[in-house]
């Protein structure tokens, strides 16, 4: 029997519950209910010092950080667009992965990457989504076919984070089924590997 993969959820803003946040959870559910193990890495727990190579990672936020990445087998990041692009609190969590750069598994190597963006309006949110995959690649990721867009001009998060809109809901659950199913194969594949030696 193989083991449970592990997924980390890495998004929102510093404002507790924000629309990335509860995007980011409903994938999370979505993935914990298709057997993954999951992690949400959000808000305050995303307030870190600006990355800066010379010093490493040394706030107890950016260790708990790349502790989680460096055991995920699968890892799910949200943004909200600021400006057509990355918020600074999620791309300055992004800038610590950097640490990783001498681990078994350097960055995101070997592990699929589900993609959410939000904006008040499908301009930020696009290009936010793309930039997402961007910086995926960049960090040796595999993004999942499958990214989410999401226009939150007409709300679609009930106050309890609850998705009201059938369509984002049904977007959103396919991400982590992408993330876990690649996940699994890819946990499957190592351990086959391993036996044969």
């Amino acid at each position: 029997m193989h083991r449970i993969v592990n997924v980390v959820g890495v998004g929102g803003s510093s404002r507790p519950g924000s629309t990335a946040e509860q995007a980011l959870r409903v994938v999370l559910d979505a993935a914990e209910q298709r057997g993954a193990s999951v992690q949400l890495i959000a808000g305050p727990a995303l307030a870190m010092p600006l990355y800066d190579p010379r010093h490493g990672a040394t706030a107890p936020q950016a260790r708990r950080l790349l502790s989680a990445i460096a055991g995920a087998d699968g890892i799910v990041l949200a943004s909200p667009a600021y400006h057509g692009g990355i918020s600074g609190l999620v791309k300055n969590a992004l800038d610590h992965v950097e640490e990783l750069r001498e681990d078994i598994r350097p960055y995101f190597s070997e592990r699929p990457v589900g993609c959410v963006a939000v904006a008040q309006g499908w301009q930020g949110a696009v290009s936010t989504l793309a930039a997402l995959r961007d910086v995926t690649h960049s960090l040796r990721g595999w993004p999942t076919p499958l990214g989410a867009a999401i226009n939150t001009s007409t709300p679609c998060f009930s106050p309890a984070g609850d998705c009201k809109d059938p369509h984002v809901q049904e977007h959103l659950e396919a991400i982590a089924a992408q993330v876990v199913e690649f996940a699994t194969m890819r946990v499957l594949a190592a351990s086959r590997t391993e036996i044969a030696r």
